[in-house]
């Protein structure tokens, strides 16, 4: 692995460019003339000067220094950090679907308002929903779309409904969309078997009680065995039942959302539909609903009219919440999950499913000796194990585990999450991982686990073959240092 790298500045030489261009034939206007004064630089704007090949070399060595599914397993738990088929990305970059602007004629983007339509009914099939919209962004984005949804089908019914109840083991993103689209946060506790707790569920909903979003399998990688009765509890009060679809790449062709008794969902595209997730974006979050939610999504939606056989922007939409995100969302990203759907097949989605929970499954039994497993059940796509032996017998935190780890070649899991498991780490395999890959991570874990009784300092002062040290994470979250100065 590469050392620690120079800042382009440093790489800089007074009067070296990328580009040498032969003066102009024509004469050329001073721009400096037509502007305003006030507009004008009066010192150079300190930019690193630099060769071309410096560029280039400069940022393909730092883009080596950084992990990534294409270099090495990644089992971030709740991200599905599985392997993007480059094939999708193909897709994705034929010109038909990258070259197009969305103010254009609907009669010129035909193909790609059928790909949208075709992607609904595919999302709709899979969900048990039936209409999709794919403006929403992300999956937090989609959360926030399906609360004002909920919130305008209350409305239009004259309810005034302000409480959203979201579970003790849910995504950050839930009680933080909740309280975006301005409603009360109530919290449901868990029960001894990692479901959502019946009774305190019975205690909390009521005639102010909007929806509750649940996430199934849930954020400890359990398939919540409760649900139905949960939906009835929810559905007798009035209210509804919103899926948090972070998890699907668990249930893909083996149980629906919608039969479950959910009412809008989200799905997390990006995710679940290998395109890939990471790196801040760009992401896709289309919601779905029952049909009685139809009016309410944000419009347009795309229409195939059967008189003349054209797909057309649908408008006329009076009860719809309006709209969430410029044009029709991230189109490029739908694009790539289209790709995914149609090279899988149904079987095929069903498959990965079925081999993203046994990866899961077979990791957690094989680790289970080694670290505590607050939730001794079978799970589903990924697993909650504990670094509490380890903290309590021999000092080593959850952390300290992490960052071992890289010096095995692996990113970690998901640590410190969720939040009702002391020291967690979450870990998700996805199916994209061969079994000689999960039992060298097995390895690796196994053996950070003796290294913990035996030698903790080595865990308390890792990573030691990264190109960077473990970094003061709190300084670096609150102070950090984004611009270049020659004092830094």
């Amino acid at each position: 692995m590469r050392g620690p790298q120079p800042l382009i500045f440093e790489l800089s030489s007074p009067g070296r460019t990328a580009i040498s261009l032969p003066a102009p034939e024509v004469p050329t206007p001073d721009l400096a003339s037509f502007l305003p004064k006030q507009v004008l630089r009066h010192e150079p704007l300190g930019l690193p000067e630099v060769s071309e090949v410096d560029v280039v070399r400069h940022f393909v060595n730092l883009s080596q220094l950084n992990h990534s599914v294409d270099t090495g397993f990644y089992p971030l738990g709740s991200c599905t950090m599985k392997y993007n088929p480059k094939v999708n990305e193909d897709a994705a970059r034929m010109p038909g679907f990258a070259l197009i602007h969305p103010d254009q004629d609907e009669a010129t983007v035909q193909g790609a308002m059928e790909l949208l339509h075709s992607m609904d009914n595919y999302l709709s099939e899979l969900c048990g929903m039936s209409r999709f919209t794919f403006q929403p962004a992300a999956g937090a984005h989609g959360e926030i779309t399906g609360l004002f949804i909920i919130r305008a089908y209350h409305g239009s019914r004259g309810e005034h409904r302000t409480r959203v109840l979201v579970p003790d083991s849910a995504h950050g993103t839930n009680p933080a969309s909740a309280a975006s689209a301005g409603m009360e946060i109530v919290v449901v506790k868990s029960d001894e078997r990692g479901n959502v707790d019946v009774d305190d569920l019975r205690s909390k909903v009521g005639p102010e009680t909007a929806a509750l979003m649940l996430t199934n399998p849930n954020t400890l990688g359990l398939f919540e065995e409760n649900v139905r009765e949960i939906a009835a509890l929810v559905h007798g009060c009035g209210a509804l039942l919103y899926y948090d679809g972070a998890n699907a790449n668990a249930i893909m062709g083996k149980s629906r959302p919608g039969d479950m008794g959910f009412d809008v969902v989200h799905l997390n595209v990006h995710k679940t539909l290998s395109t890939p997730h990471g790196g801040g974006g760009p992401g896709a979050g289309p919601v779905g609903v029952k049909a009685f939610l139809e009016p309410f999504l944000p419009a347009p939606l795309v229409k195939l009219e059967e008189e003349t056989g054209m797909y057309v922007w649908d408008y006329d939409r009076p009860q719809s919440i309006g709209r969430v995100h410029s044009f029709n969302g991230n189109f490029g990203v739908v694009v790539k999950a289209w790709a995914y759907i149609r090279s899988m097949g149904p079987n095929g989605l069903r498959a990965a499913s079925e081999h993203a929970v046994l990866a899961a499954n077979y990791i957690m039994r094989k680790l289970q000796p080694y670290y505590d497993l607050p939730y001794d059940r079978d799970c589903k796509h990924e697993c909650v194990l504990a670094g509490t032996r380890q903290k309590r017998e021999h000092g080593v935190r959850t952390l300290d585990i992490a960052k071992r780890l890289l010096d095995f070649g692996f990113h970690a899991p998901t640590i410190y999450f969720p939040l009702i498991v002391d020291e967690a780490f979450m870990i998700e395999p996805t199916e994209t991982e061969s079994r000689e890959t999960l039992d060298e991570f097995i390895d690796a874990m196994i053996r950070i686990a003796k290294e913990a009784e035996t030698h903790p300092e080595v865990l308390h002062d890792a990573p030691h073959h990264t190109p960077v040290g473990r970094l003061d994470e709190t300084q670096a979250a609150r102070k950090p240092i984004l611009r270049y100065t020659r004092e830094s």
